[in-house]
């Protein structure tokens, strides 16, 4: 006696749609944060080492100012000049009164750029204000 049914089985298949969709969904994750987190930091400012240095609480929107050793400001990398930093952050103070306001400036640079960063972020009222630093013991060599 046979008892094996009749009906023919389908072949095993690799489904294509669902594997692009998630595909297309990682694509899209890895290209929005790297294009979030290139703006952040530029690479060509590192920071001065802080012993006692807390990881920061990243605030959302925060603005990162860097200065360079020479003492140009960018921000979203794009150097602006102080009127230009003025004018920009006087923008988002009024949308955004508690803006939170990075600054990272090289350890090179001299204290007067920073000290005219300072400057210009107090003409805008911004009050909220961190300086970034690096732990020695995750800094690189």
């Amino acid at each position: 006696m046979n008892f094996r049914s009749r009906v023919p089985t389908e072949q095993i298949a690799l489904q294509l749609a669902p594997m692009i969709d998630v595909i297309l969904f990682l694509l899209s994750f890895f290209l929005l944060t790297w294009n979030l987190a290139r703006y952040e930091a530029d690479l060509d400012v590192r920071v001065p080492k802080a012993k006692h240095g807390e990881l920061p609480k990243r605030l959302p929107g925060e603005v990162v100012l860097n200065i360079s050793k020479d003492g140009k400001v960018a921000l979203n990398r794009r150097v602006v000049s102080a009127s230009e930093l003025e004018e920009i952050l006087h923008g988002v103070i009024q949308q955004y009164p508690d803006q939170a306001v990075v600054i990272r400036a090289d350890e090179a640079t001299n204290y007067e750029h920073v000290v005219r960063v300072l400057d210009v972020c107090r003409a805008a009222n911004v009050w909220n204000i961190a300086f970034a630093t690096v732990r020695p013991d995750l800094a690189t060599p």
